[in-house]
């Protein structure tokens, strides 16, 4: 089974940085646009503003978002393994945690206005 990849693709740095893994992914990852997307919603059990505050995916039936989902999605394209290896170390991945988080805040800021 394929992982999906729930992200925002109004959020223009958000679109850049997945359009970038699509073209070099392979077909384990779907990539599901959150915008205006009740079922991304429902399957996800999410609200809207939690589904816009940071990148999620569905793994083996498990949701998983933030940094952690950055992992998931890097073990999957062989270019980035070696970043899911490096960052699954747990001093790496409380640093790589803390500034997504940062990031992912900003980001949330600047595209809040797609909240109905």
């Amino acid at each position: 089974m394929g992982i999906k990849v729930y992200f925002n693709d109004s959020c223009n740095i958000c679109r850049m940085e997945i359009n970038h893994y699509k073209k070099i992914a392979n077909n384990d990852l779907e990539w599901i646009d959150i915008t205006n997307n009740e079922e991304a919603i429902r399957i996800t059990s999410k609200s809207q503003k939690e589904l816009l505050r940071r990148l999620h995916v569905i793994n083996n039936g498990e949701i998983v978002g933030g940094a952690k989902a950055f992992i998931i999605i890097w073990s999957k394209i062989p270019k980035y393994k070696f970043l899911s290896k490096i960052f699954s170390i747990k001093p790496f991945f409380f640093v790589f945690h803390c500034l997504y988080e940062i990031a992912a805040y900003f980001l949330f800021l600047k595209n809040r206005k797609q909240l109905k």
